[in-house]
């Protein structure tokens, strides 16, 4: 008998791996993501002679076309006429631009910079002035001369918060970031109202929300790149979809009008999607020269042919056209 349960055995394992086998080659295959039509415009940015620029992580387009860069260089912010022509740069000399991380207009068209490492955004008005801010930067010396020596900062300050969107009465949510994960909602005036989720990997928490924006009927869309997804909520916070995707997602931008898309860079590939979360397609290869891709730290796409991407780690800034 013994013989013959063994030999019974094999047959069991034999059957069951064909079985496996039979379903894996049933199993429907992934459908291709369409390649789009984009190609490098080279040379289109006219640095002046000698330009040394730091990693370059952040890139938006004000109202006038103008492009916006920043870096963390010598000259942290870089702007350019909408043809490419070199405008000026501002910010030299300045410790506000230790932590540079990303650059957005709002939709009164004034420019606003998040400053990662001294967890605060900077908001300047058309004349370039600060006028308002969000957050509070550690000061040291309250530490030593108070009586709340490190004392736990309250919901309305930020750990390395990466990004900022507005939704249409004014309001304003931060994506909080590296040391948080979580998104924090201001009223038109910069006072907290509420904040939602934590680190994790469940619907509604976040790894590292890296950007957000909020499109034409209030839905606010965070980028959570450590969990390789995109989540979407009101503007209370309440969850309405979570879009996994086939990477990290490092940036997003949402074109402008009434039909608007949403771009979404990553490294070494831009994927473009519509607002249900369909992939639409990609284009891009990962690499350092010009043509190809590195980690897309942030994109502008004023429409759907044109984007601009800020290369990270390459320090390079460019401009990608549709045929």
């Amino acid at each position: 008998m013994k013989p013959r349960v063994f030999v019974s055995g094999i047959c069991a394992v034999v059957v069951a791996a064909c079985a496996v086998s039979v379903t894996r080659a049933q199993a429907p295959a992934a459908p291709a993501i369409p390649a789009l039509p984009f190609h490098l415009v080279e040379n289109f940015f006219h640095y002046p002679a000698y330009s040394v620029l730091g990693r370059l992580s952040g890139v938006a387009v004000a109202p006038n076309g103008n492009i916006v860069a920043l870096n963390r260089g010598y000259h942290p912010v870089l702007e350019f006429k909408s043809d490419g022509t070199f405008i000026r740069t501002w910010g030299e000399g300045s410790n506000m631009f230790e932590g540079a991380h990303t650059l957005r207009f709002d939709r009164q068209g004034d420019l606003w910079y998040i400053d990662a490492a001294d967890n605060m955004l900077f908001h300047f008005d058309k004349d370039g002035r600060t006028v308002s801010t969000l957050g509070t930067n550690p000061e040291p010396w309250t530490w030593l001369t108070h009586v709340i020596e490190h004392a736990a900062p309250g919901p309305a300050n930020f750990y390395q918060q990466t990004d900022i969107g507005w939704s249409r009465d004014g309001s304003s949510f931060v994506s909080d970031g590296y040391g948080n994960s979580r998104v924090a909602k201001f009223d038109k005036d910069g006072n907290f109202v509420k904040d939602w989720g934590a680190r994790g990997a469940q619907p509604g928490n976040f790894n590292t929300p890296h950007s957000l924006v909020v499109d034409n009927n209030d839905v606010v869309y965070v980028a959570d790149r450590g969990n390789s997804r995109i989540q979407t909520f009101d503007t209370d916070g309440n969850r309405k979809a979570v879009w996994n995707l086939p990477t990290a997602p490092w940036s997003l931008c949402l074109t402008n009008g009434p039909n608007q898309v949403m771009f979404v860079g990553s490294v070494g590939k831009v994927y473009k999607m519509d607002l249900t979360g369909k992939l639409l397609g990609a284009f891009g290869r990962s690499g350092k020269v010009p043509g190809t891709i590195d980690s897309i730290h942030q994109l502008a796409c004023p429409d759907e042919k044109t984007v601009y991407l800020a290369n990270l780690y390459a320090g390079r800034l460019d401009r990608w056209v549709a045929e």
